[in-house]
């Protein structure tokens, strides 16, 4: 018989490693008490995570709904120092909030992963406090400073358009992407059915995360004189990834004009009428279905291309090549249409009419760009207000203006709608009239979406 008290070492090993558990736990709910007393305003992401023992993940992790953490790692973490936990935190909890994980899309997965961690540990580093600071690498200063050179903002897309246009080699990114790591991403773009997690947390998703962020900026900007110059860059960054995301093609919708065409609308054709006739007389149905369609697509429409000096031609191109592949699309083209392609740097410089799917196929074709002159808005304007008085138009909606912002706006409202265009890596800020539409475009998500900063008119 076994003596009394005896426990097998088995049962002494699960208790120690319980134990274990707990105290990584500890740690983790210390850094975050600490994290909170520095940063208020992170209240509700820090509490939003559930913290989970699992020894597959280097280090720590996170899906969005809880910290993953392997215990002899973090431990390993605490006893270098305990900035090194809150740092691994914040990083996971900046992730979340910029929602890293969902919006990965079709780029490549190594370069996206390392501008999450570049654009994450750039926000860290300028957040000077004391339970997250350490010094910065030479390396890691240098690179800000090449990043610098081509981009102001560094979200997690531009700065993954960087990288790509730099050409890193595979030692180059292999020294990035050690420099710049602090947490594992083995739990990104997993299906919520592989993902454990317990049944008393509820998960938090990208539309709860979307949700904390605008919060989060709202209560910085409530509390801005208070606010250090580092919490304000951390709030620059809010700005960008709160802007409202359209896709391209439903905006264009906004120009669209409702006209009847022939073909069969089965949405406004009753098949039980139609069924009872035949049973009743046989072959004579008592309705047919309708022969023409009421359909939005655009008709009229004007794009006004930006030819100064200061716009780039390859964004002007890979601009109207957007546009071009939505508006060749059949279901937003009429057969017929009249759309004026005008080039205007501070006069008008050109004004191609299209008519067809062949002459819009025909201008991309064969465009050439003219002008490269100063930057004035209000010739364009007052050249479509002339074609409008001589009835060149049928039902204009709408204008769309490519520009890189820095020039003369026109005072008066427009009887159209206008939408001032921006494709520009900085997102910097460009005050447009009231009455506009003003649209920044990525060239690295040209295709996908577009950033509708205001919509005041």
């Amino acid at each position: 018989m076994m003596e009394a008290g005896y426990r097998s070492p088995i049962y002494n090993e699960r208790v120690d490693q319980e134990e274990f558990i707990s105290v990584c736990m500890e740690i983790l709910r210390n850094a975050r008490n600490e994290l909170y007393l520095s940063m208020r305003f992170l209240d509700v992401a820090l509490s939003s995570l559930y913290f989970t023992a699992d020894p597959s993940v280097r280090g720590i992790a996170t899906d969005g709904s809880c910290l993953f953490f392997e215990p002899e790692a973090l431990a390993s973490m605490y006893r270098m120092s305990r900035v090194y936990v809150n740092r691994a935190y914040l990083h996971s909890i900046f992730h979340c909030l910029f929602c890293h994980m969902w919006t990965r899309k079709k780029r490549a997965e190594e370069y996206w992963n390392l501008a999450c961690d570049i654009a994450v540990e750039s926000i860290i580093d300028k957040l000077y406090r004391p339970c997250i600071h350490m010094r910065m690498s030479p390396a890691r200063q240098e690179f800000y400073g090449r990043l610098e050179r081509r981009i102001s903002v560094f979200n997690a897309e531009s700065v993954y358009h960087a990288l790509q246009e730099m050409g890193l080699s595979e030692s180059e990114y292999l020294r990035l992407a050690q420099e710049f790591y602090r947490d594992d991403h083995c739990r990104w773009g997993q299906d919520d059915d592989d993902k454990p997690s317990p049944k008393t947390q509820p998960k938090n998703n990208k539309n709860d995360w979307d949700d904390k962020r605008e919060k989060m900026q709202v209560e910085m900007e409530a509390f801005a004189n208070e606010a250090t110059e580092d919490d304000r860059d951390l709030l620059d960054q809010l700005a960008v990834e709160n802007r409202e995301r359209y896709d391209y093609r439903e905006f264009l919708r906004k120009f669209s004009v409702i006209r009847e065409t022939v073909q069969v609308d089965p949405d406004a054709f009753d098949y039980v009428f139609y069924n009872y006739g035949m049973e009743l007389y046989g072959n004579m149905p008592l309705i047919e279905p309708l022969e023409t369609k009421e359909i939005r697509r655009i008709e009229d429409f004007v794009i006004v291309i930006d030819t100064s000096m200061s716009c780039s031609g390859d964004l002007v191109r890979k601009f109207l090549e957007e546009t071009y592949s939505v508006l060749s699309q059949s279901e937003s083209f009429f057969k017929k249409v009249n759309i004026h392609i005008i080039q205007c740097d501070d006069q008008i410089r050109e004004d191609v009419t299209i008519h067809d799917h062949e002459e819009l196929q025909s201008y991309m074709d064969n465009m050439q760009l003219h002008g490269m002159g100063g930057t004035d808005f209000r010739p364009a304007f007052l050249y479509v207000d002339q074609l409008i008085k001589k009835q060149r138009f049928r039902s204009l909606k709408g204008l769309i203006y490519f520009t890189d912002g820095f020039g003369v706006f026109p005072v008066k409202m427009p009887i159209y709608d206008t939408a001032f265009v921006f494709m520009k890596d900085n997102y910097s800020d460009v005050d447009v009239p009231p009455w506009a539409i003003k649209i920044i475009l990525s060239p690295e998500e040209l295709g996908t979406e577009v950033k509708e900063l205001k919509n005041e008119y």
